[in-house]
């Protein structure tokens, strides 16, 4: 199973190289759909662990007070101020790089891969394009109670999660229905994706959100 996704961790991160060597310097520098980073960063964020030793990674821990998030966030800017071309020739020389984050190992990974790929295309007016096998196996991890740091328990708690493309579903209660794409977005905090959904459980998924 390690082994099967590896590999598809691998076609998603050549699958960012060959986004990025296709983006303009305006289209890099757009606002991504993940908080304050632009598309620029968000690829140095899915750069920085293939390419940064973890012993680099400690001075930006304790000058960000031990917030972890704080220096995953300048360690991306930093990486990001490579050049684009090298940035993307990093993801194929990596592609295979077994890289386990704590807690989500691999199925994290996979996800977070697909994830950042959306938060790029989606301001650039992009297709999805989403592999079938990989995206469900995503939302797999995301509905499985397993996925720390992803989703808000609370948000997503007593609601049936429906796909309308990929004949899967997980959960029980009232039911949220859409897109395979469209619930990887809202399964991890994305509210662009919202307006797409239907079923009883949308208007009480959105009620749930923040602000």
């Amino acid at each position: 199973m390690s082994s099967d996704l590896l590999a598809m961790i691998a076609a998603e991160r050549r699958r960012i190289a060959d986004l990025l060597d296709s983006l303009t310097p305006a289209q890099l520098d757009t606002p991504s759909l993940c908080g304050a980073w632009t598309v620029r960063e968000v690829a140095g964020h899915l750069v920085s662990p293939l390419v940064v030793s973890p012993w680099r990674v400690l001075p930006l821990v304790l000058r960000s007070g031990f917030n972890l998030h704080a220096a995953n966030a300048r360690l991306a800017s930093q990486v990001a101020r490579r050049p684009a071309g090298e940035l993307a020739a990093a993801l194929r020389t990596h592609a295979e790089h077994p890289f386990r984050p704590p807690v989500v190992g691999f199925f994290g990974q996979l996800t977070d891969v697909q994830v950042h790929g959306q938060d790029i295309r989606r301001p650039l007016g992009l297709p999805a394009d989403l592999d079938p096998l990989r995206l469900r196996t995503s939302l797999d991890f995301l509905t499985g109670g397993r996925a720390v740091g992803f989703v808000d328990r609370r948000r997503v708690a007593g609601l049936r999660f429906e796909s309308t493309d990929l004949g899967w579903a997980a959960g029980e209660g009232p039911v949220v229905r859409g897109t395979g794409e469209a619930l990887l977005l809202t399964l991890t905090g994305r509210r662009v994706a919202l307006p797409e959904l239907d079923g009883d459980g949308a208007a009480v998924l959105a009620g749930r959100w923040p602000g």
